[in-house]
């Protein structure tokens, strides 16, 4: 029954932001509506941060799927990547006229709707999975140094493409897509570059500076 209730509270919010927006939808609302106590709501979700979170794991979903029918299709990196990002601005489109308030809920220090939160772990290694996979069936082959690290560089692009789109009032977001037409050649051909000597070496400590950060 718990877990009954906790799907219901879920799927109530969830809907509710997509009718409503993030700020319309208190946890109050979100209880009423599902038919529960507020302190019930709580019990299972500590804020709307949290279910915040659990709407990007469903984008998440939804955009993985989109994503792995463009890389079943094979090509190269930038074939890929441009495909993949592109699935990603579709996934979120019905999000748009309220996505600043999530962006706003997401950089907010501490909030378990940040992508780099440890609430967010499943979303973000389910995007980086797409990546990964979208690394390694590349053709011809992302060179070796590059592998292990470039999956997560292209999801943080992914992240800063996602803000871009948060503020494209152009119709249809069509300044984000020419965006997205744009860097993923040029990061295609910085990947092909990267195999000459003369730039092995500022990739390298590009790669350093990641990992880094990251430690």
């Amino acid at each position: 029954m718990s877990d009954d209730t906790k799907a219901l509270v879920r799927s109530t919010a969830l809907r509710l932001f997509r009718e409503r927006g993030y700020a319309a939808t208190t946890m109050r609302a979100i209880a009423q509506e599902a038919g529960v106590a507020t302190g019930n709501a709580y019990y299972h979700f500590a804020s709307k941060d949290h279910l915040v979170q659990e709407l990007y794991l469903d984008v998440t979903r939804e955009h993985a799927v989109a994503a792995r029918a463009v890389l079943a299709q094979g090509g190269d990196l930038t074939a890929r990547l441009r495909g993949v990002m592109l699935a990603g601005v579709d996934a979120f489109a019905e999000y748009h006229a309220f996505g600043a308030e999530f962006v706003t809920v997401a950089i907010r220090p501490g909030s378990a709707a940040s992508p780099f939160s440890t609430e967010s772990g499943a979303s973000r290694e389910l995007s980086q999975d797409v990546f990964r996979e979208l690394v390694e069936g590349a053709s011809p082959a992302v060179p070796t140094g590059l592998r292990e690290e470039l999956p997560e560089l292209l999801w943080l692009a992914q992240l800063g493409v996602t803000l871009f789109w948060v503020y494209d009032g152009s119709p249809d977001q069509r300044r984000t897509r020419t965006l997205v037409e744009g860097i993923a050649p040029l990061i295609g051909r910085l990947v092909r570059l990267s195999r000459l000597p003369v730039l092995r070496g500022a990739a390298d400590d590009v790669l350093a500076l990641v990992r880094a950060v990251r430690s």
